[in-house]
């Protein structure tokens, strides 16, 4: 499994802002405060059941951050990482704890330990695989055997690069003497003196193989000269090279035929206490192995698949860095910052990515975006929301440099279709869903609307708009309103306006930059013209041009 990495850009300060943050220099006897390692995502875990049974959040098809997370976790579908993704951290420290990992993945040495021993834990999962697969007794031992061997071999290469690995990282640093005190212990090393000896006392038993017509015949070793050299010399004179080759070809198949698995059995009978030690051992250690070893292989995945694919981005000249996050303060700023959905699918075919920048101070709390159609508004209410999620799982998300809230949810109300099981028409489920989101949300909450209401008159958009935003002011939470309605822009000081420009020379080409500007009144203007086919490009087209 080869993965990329990315190196973010330094912001000369520590990735996350909060007062209550502990200190990340104690690594003593492998413990953070009292607690030895248990989890690179969680200085504190949850069980891992209560993880899996996580389902996607609502705001996730809205934000298209459920195409983002298809994208991370591609190639790791044995990981099951999209649970991973539905668990927000609502703390600031765990927040941190996340953002120190992901810094000490990006230096390449650690990185590349990492990645080796995933791959070595993924070469031991397709072992055993195979073992489940196999029918014959002897072959399943010998396969489980190899796993193990692969197991504690990667685990001891993990635990002794590590030790000469600048880490500083509280995750890794604590699973740093976990694994030093692990390889250390009896059972491991029992584990590995047995594994290698039993391998060592296999690879030397020698047999001799008699085929004579159908009848095969099985005996021990008794220095026959092999001729299989000479065979080899007499017809290397006929090969011919360079030549088209017409045979056909066979599948190497890993489970053995029916000859082969006699062989096997007739050889275990000639050393009955070699193979019956071979069966001891797989009894023996049928559980090899450690739950926080195969913990950490799942839940690093988490890191290395998101560092893959910032990474791409990245290396496209895109902006990307650590958030500072508070739960406390509500000022925010963010540069250079962009859809990671619409980014993702831009890049890999060389197209442009449209960066924004915007910024809350004080008693501001929510943007009111308007413009024209087709004019960004939402890609920037997604990245809006997008910033906070991705914020909130401990990642690197798009911009030079981002200051982030951390909510304790992130709501989304986007138009949506007109579903005829509910009996209710286009306004009215509207409301409803409003009225649900506004039910369940906190002065510690983020909720993006976008193009709501936008199937009414303008006095009812006007009205209703104006009470749900009244609402959102209330509560003290941040949002974001994408609306054709100019007058909600200046509703109060605490909302900000924000417009999505145009060429001023061709108004039909838009710059996809959403400015911080007083609304201009024209939004509303566009929304009928192109609702009546009179816009700019309908007109062009119309006339033929």
């Amino acid at each position: 499994m080869a993965d990329g990495f990315y190196r973010a850009r330094p912001t000369g300060r520590s990735p996350v802002d909060d007062d209550t943050l502990t200190p990340t220099d104690a690594e003593t006897d492998g413990r953070s405060g009292e607690r030895g390692f248990e989890s690179v995502l969680w200085e504190r875990p949850p069980q891992v059941a209560e993880i899996d049974r996580l389902t996607e959040p609502d705001s996730f098809g809205d934000l298209n951050l459920d195409q983002v997370v298809d994208a991370i976790v591609a190639g790791r579908l044995q990981y099951n990482l999209k649970p991973f993704f539905y668990a927000p951290l609502h703390d600031a420290n765990a927040v941190r704890y996340r953002q120190e990992v992901l810094v000490d993945l990006e230096k390449p040495d650690v990185h590349d330990s990492v990645i080796a021993f995933s791959d070595g834990m993924q070469r031991m999962r397709d072992h055993l695989q195979q073992v489940e697969k196999l029918r014959d007794r002897l072959q399943k031992q010998a396969w489980l055997l190899e796993a193990i061997d692969i197991y504690w071999t990667a685990v001891e290469r993990l635990a002794t690069e590590l030790n000469d690995r600048d880490l500083t990282s509280r995750g890794l640093r604590t699973l740093r003497t976990f694994l030093r005190r692990y390889v250390a212990s009896q059972p491991f090393v029992s584990l590995a003196n047995q594994t290698q000896a039993l391998k060592q006392s296999l690879g030397g038993v020698r047999y001799a193989v008699l085929l004579n017509g159908g009848k095969v015949t099985v005996s021990r070793y008794a220095d026959e000269p092999n001729y299989s050299a000479e065979v080899v010399k007499v017809f290397d004179r006929f090969e011919q090279r360079a030549v088209s080759s017409y045979l056909a070809s066979f599948t190497d198949y890993v489970e053995m035929d029916h000859v082969e698995a006699h062989i096997l059995e007739f050889v275990a009978r000639l050393n009955p206490d070699l193979f019956t030690q071979l069966a001891e051992y797989c009894k023996q250690h049928i559980s090899y192995l450690d739950d926080t070893v195969a913990r950490f292989d799942r839940e690093v995945q988490f890191y290395l698949a998101y560092l893959r694919l910032v990474g791409q981005l990245s290396a496209s000249g895109l902006h990307l860095c650590y958030p500072h996050v508070s739960a406390r303060s509500k000022a925010i700023r963010v540069e250079d910052t962009f859809d990671l959905a619409l980014a993702s699918k831009l890049v890999p075919a060389g197209g442009k990515v449209v960066s924004n920048d915007f910024y809350l101070d004080d008693e501001e709390r929510v943007f009111v975006v308007t413009g024209p159609n087709n004019g960004g508004k939402t890609t920037f209410a997604r990245t809006f929301g997008q910033l906070h999620y991705l914020a909130s799982l401990g990642l690197i998300v798009p911009g030079s440099q981002a200051r982030l809230f951390l909510p304790d949810r992130v709501f989304t109300h986007f138009e949506r279709e007109e579903d005829i099981e509910t009996l209710r028409g286009k306004f009215e489920d509207e409301l409803v869903r409003v009225h649900e989101i506004l039910e369940q949300a906190t002065e510690r909450s983020v909720i993006v609307m976008n193009e709501s209401f936008s199937s009414t008159t303008l006095s009812d958009a006007l009205f209703v708009g104006g009470e749900v935003m009244q609402r959102i002011l209330d509560l003290d939470c941040l949002g974001l309103y994408v609306t054709f309605v100019d007058e909600l822009a200046s509703l109060s000081e605490a909302t900000v306006s924000m417009v999505s420009q145009i060429v001023p020379e061709n108004p039909a080409e838009r710059t996809y930059k959403v400015i911080r500007k007083p609304a201009d009144g024209l939004a509303y203007a566009w929304a009928i013209a192109d609702k009546y086919g009179l816009s700019y490009d309908q007109l062009l087209q119309r006339i033929g041009r």
